[in-house]
């Protein structure tokens, strides 16, 4: 992926502003600049019924400065912009909704799960969203919008952006999915190829995913107990479809999660198994050589009088004992393998 596409479809205008859409009643968004939203945000080309989405770079200094200046946010918003805790909320406040998403980061050339933080804020007429980082979701709410896909209002552009998050979560999880489908069958086929470090490190960024993206929902319904009143019975049933599937996705995840585990406690114990069996081995050879070894170290002594020196038969006689002594231990040896198990 060459640089000139990423700067294309990623960066951001003189403003700050990577992309920003102007909805009219009953048709698709068109795409307008910076010039065009401060023009319609100041009234000279506003229109009954009609709402924006500006969707802003923050790593660009200018995004909070145009801000600022030309749109009226709650003081809340710009505080979480601001503070280090990027928990999941979606807050009512003074006729606004301010919610803190963390969302995957887009990646062009894996299934990445890295995660990033989404701040947005919106009202009957508009919707203000912000990031660092690229993310998949807002760039599948983008694609949808140039694909002229209508939208009523900019509670439905957020509740359109919430299903993208989950369609991005529930791919992952099928991906994941397929890996873990892959070691099961290699561990029934005695064929296992994946080591428990590879699925101890896909377990953890699963749970990574889980712990930060599970408070959604919760945020979600308690908005749905008390919504603002100037959202619309379609816009309230919307969302709660959207937050009941995203509960969805992540059950399957934490489904997936408990897999994983139950992979790695039963590749540990058959490696504990395997491993018990060849000390086990070991400790039947070095019984086994324990006869043979002792009356090798007494014959073996350069002294005198040692016993069946001159006798005709004294090697076979040796033999023999060594052979019932090593039968006795090699029986005894075996006996307590089983009582153990």
């Amino acid at each position: 992926m060459n640089a000139g596409f990423a700067h294309s479809h990623y960066g951001s205008d003189q403003a700050g502003l990577i992309c920003s859409f102007l909805f009219r009643p009953d048709t698709p968004g068109s795409e307008i600049d910076h010039a065009g939203a401060a023009r319609w945000l100041a009234g000279e080309d506003g229109e009954n019924g009609s709402f924006l989405w500006l969707h802003f770079n923050l790593s660009n200094t200018a995004s909070l400065k145009w801000m600022q200046q030309h749109l009226v946010l709650p003081d809340s918003f710009y505080d979480a912009l601001h503070e280090g805790s990027r928990s999941t909320r979606i807050e009512h406040q003074d006729d606004e909704l301010i919610a803190v998403v963390n969302d995957v980061a887009f990646n062009f050339t894996t299934a990445s799960t890295d995660i990033s933080t989404m701040w947005g804020c919106t009202n009957q007429r508009l919707l203000v969203t912000a990031r660092l980082k690229p993310l998949r979701s807002v760039d599948k709410l983008r694609a949808a919008v140039r694909r002229k896909e209508r939208f009523r209002s900019p509670l439905e552009l957020l509740v359109h952006l919430l299903r993208d998050q989950a369609d991005v979560l529930a791919l992952i999880t099928r991906e994941s999915n397929g890996t873990v489908d892959s070691v099961e069958d290699q561990l029934l086929m005695q064929r296992l190829q994946t080591s428990r470090a590879d699925l101890g490190s896909l377990r953890r960024e699963l749970v990574r995913l889980q712990r930060l993206l599970a408070p959604e929902p919760g945020a979600l319904f308690r908005l749905l107990n008390r919504p603002p009143l100037w959202l619309a019975d379609e816009d309230v049933q919307d969302l709660q479809q959207a937050t009941e599937e995203f509960s969805l996705v992540l059950n399957d995840l934490s489904s997936l999660v408990e897999r994983i585990k139950l992979l790695q406690e039963e590749i540990a114990a058959k490696l504990s198994e395997q491993t018990n069996r060849t000390l086990f081995t070991l400790t039947m050879v070095t019984v086994l050589a324990l006869p043979i070894n002792i009356v090798a170290g007494f014959f073996g002594m350069n002294v005198g009088g040692v016993p069946l020196a001159q006798h005709p038969h004294g090697f076979w006689v040796l033999v023999v004992l060594v052979a019932t002594f090593t039968l006795i231990a090699g029986v005894w040896a075996f006996r307590k393998n089983r009582d153990m198990v």
